[in-house]
């Protein structure tokens, strides 16, 4: 074997042990810091490695535990082992075979503020703590109002489209977008903008008319929880200038409307 050859087999041999050495360690992977708004709920992405070989999910126990107090579980299988303020309100999303621990906390309290921190358990094998990739939560001071983007000015009988739009932290349960005008087709879509943050947005396809000239137009977010906001807007039509010149040309001829016959000119009656 040349000079080259063994060099090229020592490389591939270093990349084997470096691949098995990385992926025979406990890690997990978080969002550090999420925002959350109380009384509705919060989705805390979390995914994780653990020694040896993929295992099905029967054959691990995942745990959320406080950061100083680990015997103080927020989640775990059994519910007697949750502690009495978090009892009913989480749920753990994630398949633990997939390496996934996401974690859902429903009724988001005041003191809901963390930091959580994972645990896996794998029986017989080993189990680990993440305490140093745990997520901290803070509170929403205010409900944020809804992004509303139109067009300054619309114009008769011109299809338009109006976009309302919300950022939330709860993909399990995301709000919902209604309009004021409720006649009209719109449509739907929550997508993720990362670090366990997430956007629904609302698309309403609306043809205005002379009627909603100077009329408002509001977007409603509700939230899970009852919690709600909304934004309004005042629309703008431009009248349609075929229909403006066509009623002129009707007044410059002298026509009647409204439903009366129309008529050329004067009539004038002679008297006997």
């Amino acid at each position: 074997m040349g000079t080259r050859a063994r060099f090229l087999f020592c490389w591939l041999c270093l990349q084997v042990i470096f691949t098995i050495v990385l992926s025979d360690v406990w890690k997990a992977e978080v969002v550090p810091a999420m925002k959350t708004l109380v009384s509705s709920c919060v989705v805390i992405p979390c995914k994780f490695q653990y020694p040896g070989k993929q295992l099905p999910d029967s054959r691990i126990r995942g745990i959320w535990h406080k950061e100083s107090k680990h015997d103080e579980r927020i989640y775990h299988e059994d519910s007697i082992e949750i502690a009495d303020s978090f009892k009913g309100r989480t749920r753990l999303l994630g398949h633990l075979g997939e390496k996934n621990c996401t974690l859902e906390i429903d009724e988001v309290k005041n003191h809901d503020n963390g930091p959580f921190c994972f645990r896996a358990e794998i029986p017989t094998i080993d189990k680990y703590s993440f305490v140093e990739s745990c997520v901290s939560l803070s509170m929403m001071p205010a409900l944020e109002k809804p992004k509303l983007e139109q067009m300054k000015t619309l114009e008769d009988g011109v299809p338009t489209t109006f976009k309302c739009s919300i950022r939330h932290t709860c993909p399990s349960h995301p709000p919902t977008i209604t309009w004021s005008h409720s006649n009209n087709e719109a449509t739907l879509n929550n997508r993720d903008i990362l670090h366990g943050n997430w956007e629904v947005e609302s698309l309403l396809n609306f043809i205005p008319t002379e009627k909603d000239d100077f009329t408002d137009l509001t977007c409603t977010a509700s939230f899970h929880g009852g919690l709600q906001s909304s934004v309004s807007s005042v629309i703008h039509v431009k009248r349609d200038r075929s229909k403006i010149s066509s009623l002129e040309m009707q007044m410059d001829s002298g026509q009647w409307i409204g439903g009366n016959q129309k008529k050329q000119g004067i009539e004038c009656s002679q008297m006997v």
